[in-house]
């Protein structure tokens, strides 16, 4: 019935290092729950006397069609939820008529993702310091029928996670990122006490070296459109535009990069007001409810991207629990809209909301 029934559900099907891998933040912790936190301090302003006896949820995000505006957002490894991975994630998200941004450490291939999918896929990059990697995957992608690149910006090299230090956390044997290069990934197998082999493979193959002139190179070997995930500022979503970008998901990693940041809903006006709708942005993080999804459209946001929910539900029963996940976001939303006196996702506007 909620989401956070699912969480449970999945809690009790994995073991306690990969359960902390997903649901872990950096430093502190702190982000985890100031994401929720920034949702919570919104309130809905309903109108009523509104002809609401058809509600139309559709939208379009970067020229494609959605049934309602929400995607699943990248993820390294759903491997480690369920034995099929990536694949019932995407047959899920394609039921649901929603988005999936497929990571570039998928444990599942890019082409068998795409063959199971129905709906719109999106890949996303890490930029490695091996640039000859990134040009097979831009080509893989637009061969396989992705329609867009997703280029995670707020990692030059992960923070550190106490939860996988104390662990050891490591790539379990069985399971690996199959789009890259063995050899590149490899450190992110060897498990070590008191250290994260993730971390330790970021140090090794993550270039904290670019900058925005760098964008060009990716932008003169593919005609997708490029988004930039990660953004908190209005300065970065500014130079965005000026940069030809054509989307950004507003960000905070899921409170897994810089401990202390803004949450992204807190960003998300910010940013909004810097772009004036020259590109177009997708709240990233903390949603568990279909009411969050009416939060981030008045905040300025085109669409959300959920991750750990998606994880939960494919933890629990494999495409069945991310199709259930994704259907219960989209009733609550179809009931919100109602309730709110919004005919359809246009309508929402700033007006919609108060901070409490």
């Amino acid at each position: 019935m909620t989401l956070l029934e699912y969480e449970t559900a999945a809690r009790e099907r994995l073991s306690g290092p990969v359960w902390d891998f997903l649901e872990g933040g950096s430093g502190t912790e702190s982000m985890v729950l100031a994401g929720r936190a920034a949702l919570d301090r919104i309130q809905l302003r309903p109108r009523v006397l509104v002809d609401v006896s058809t509600c139309d949820s559709r939208c379009s995000l970067l020229g494609t069609q959605l049934m309602a505006p929400v995607g699943i957002a990248p993820m390294a490894y759903h491997q480690l939820a369920h034995p099929e991975g990536e694949v019932a994630t995407a047959r899920a998200a394609g039921e649901a008529g929603a988005l999936l941004t497929v990571s570039m450490f998928a444990s599942r291939t890019l082409e068998d993702i795409a063959a199971a999918a129905t709906g719109p896929l999106w890949l996303q990059l890490y930029w490695l310091r091996q640039r000859d990697l990134l040009a097979g995957l831009i080509r893989r992608a637009e061969d396989a029928g992705y329609q867009a690149l997703v280029l995670t910006v707020d990692a030059p090299r992960v923070a550190h996670r106490p939860r996988d230090a104390r662990n050891g956390f490591a790539v379990p044997a069985g399971i690996r990122a199959v789009n890259v290069s063995p050899s590149v990934m490899s450190a992110s197998h060897g498990g070590q006490a008191g250290e994260s082999a993730i971390a330790r493979h970021s140090k090794e193959q993550f270039d904290p070296s670019i900058t925005w002139e760098d964008l060009a190179w990716i932008r003169e070997r593919t005609r997708l459109p490029l988004v930039l995930k990660g953004v908190l500022t209005g300065e970065d979503a500014n130079l965005a535009v000026r940069y030809g970008i054509d989307g950004l998901v507003v960000s905070n990693h899921g409170g897994r990069q810089l401990d202390f940041a803004q949450p992204a809903a807190d960003a998300l006006p910010e940013i909004a007001e810097a772009v004036a709708g020259r590109c177009q942005l997708i709240l990233d993080g903390a949603i568990r409810h279909g009411a969050d999804i009416a939060k981030a459209l008045c905040l300025g946001a085109d669409a959300v991207f959920i991750g750990r929910p998606a994880l939960w539900g494919l933890a629990h029963s494999g495409t069945s629990g991310v199709s259930a996940v994704l259907q219960v976001l989209l009733d609550e939303f179809a009931e919100v809209m109602a309730l709110m006196g919004v005919a359809r996702v246009q309508d929402f506007k700033s007006s919609g909301i108060v901070h409490r």
